[in-house]
């Protein structure tokens, strides 16, 4: 079984795409969803084999959402929209396909049939090649979405509970993965489980027993292992 996610702000929209793929016996919709945000935690969370995503959505595009994911991890994108002229960006952005709005049946099911040649034994994912850098991160307070600016962050951490975004302010959650935040953006891992942004940093403090201490804008202090050290001393100019 192909397990599919419907992303597009138009109700209608992920209602017909729903019922095309339920045509189809090897393909199952496993949730349909309104935003990028939501797509985010879904994807992330019941890692779907296909998303067939719409480009042109509130707050974060479907561009922007590419950019969002582990590129280690990421399912197959096919983009769903009225507007042709994305089509370039799309597949430098490593679409699998690329369908436009009305859908046609005939269409569709040459994406499908292609998804299933590729299902078994499936090549590794590109790595994002020509992704821009992320310019903000959706993070979570409660009951709202926020979209943290990547200047204000100061450093990124994740323990049992998920990851971490700080700032100046806080810090709240976000539903991306480490490695997609360090290969999607200018944040430098400082151990295993953090990674800091430099721009925001006060100070480095190189400890006796090899270990470092950063010290941020606002004054929150990050350790640094000895593994990482040297790398961001090498980034500030120290040898």
């Amino acid at each position: 079984m192909i397990r599919a996610l419907i992303v597009d702000d138009e109700p209608y929209a992920r209602e017909e795409l729903a019922l095309l793929l339920a045509e189809h016996d090897d393909f199952r919709v496993i949730e349909s969803c309104e935003n990028a945000v939501e797509a985010l935690r879904i994807i992330n969370r019941d890692k779907p084999d296909v998303v067939f995503l719409d480009v042109q959505m509130p707050r974060i595009s479907g561009m922007e959402l590419i950019g969002m994911l582990d590129p280690q991890t990421m399912p197959r994108i096919v983009f769903v929209t009225a507007h042709d002229d994305y089509a370039v960006a799309a597949f430098e952005e490593n679409a699998f396909d690329y369908l436009l709005k009305p859908l046609e049946r005939a269409r569709l099911a040459k994406t499908l049939a292609r998804i299933r040649e590729t299902h078994n034994g499936r090549p590794p994912v590109p790595g994002g090649v020509g992704l821009p850098l992320l310019t903000q991160i959706p993070c979570f307070a409660g009951n709202r979405i926020r979209l943290v600016r990547l200047d204000e962050v100061e450093y990124v951490y994740s323990d049992l509970s998920g990851v971490h975004v700080v700032t100046a302010e806080g810090d709240t959650s976000t539903d991306m993965t480490l490695t997609a935040l360090e290969s999607r953006s200018d944040l430098v891992r400082c151990h295993r489980q953090c990674l800091v942004r430099l721009a925001n940093t006060r100070e480095i403090r190189l400890l006796d027993n090899g270990l470092g201490e950063i010290t941020t804008r606002s004054g929150k202090t990050v350790g640094v292992s000895r593994r990482h050290l040297r790398e961001l001393r090498e980034r500030i100019g120290l040898r």
